[in-house]
């Protein structure tokens, strides 16, 4: 069961470390209009600080079930696996839509 679960939790938290860069590098992909670098840098940190967090945090929530299905370990790691990217693809989506709507500026600011 050893196995199991510190296979579970290098995958797992190898995909929360990939997800946090791609967070930071399309921060950073924003963040090439020089109006807005210095915003679009600080905001992508802190979208990609949170997700990590949350991420981990999840991961090892759903990791604390895997002792639960002795008989069945394999089967115990590939649900978790599942659930996690599922959970991860979910939270990701979102940290995208909230980098997008923290980029736009309102009316107001822009004229």
């Amino acid at each position: 069961m050893l196995t199991i679960g510190l296979l579970y939790f290098n995958l797992a938290l190898g995909a929360v470390a990939a997800l946090t860069l791609m967070i930071l590098r399309i921060g950073a992909l924003v963040g090439d209009c020089p109006q807005n670098r210095e915003r679009a840098h600080a905001i992508a940190v802190t979208i990609a600080t949170g997700f990590a967090a949350i991420g981990a945090g999840g991961v090892i929530l759903i990791g604390a079930v895997l002792p639960m299905l002795p008989e069945a370990p394999y089967a115990a790691l590939m649900l978790a696996l599942g659930f996690a990217a599922l959970c991860l693809g979910l939270g990701f989506t979102h940290a995208m839509g909230m980098l997008r709507a923290a980029m736009i500026q309102p009316a107001s600011a822009q004229g």
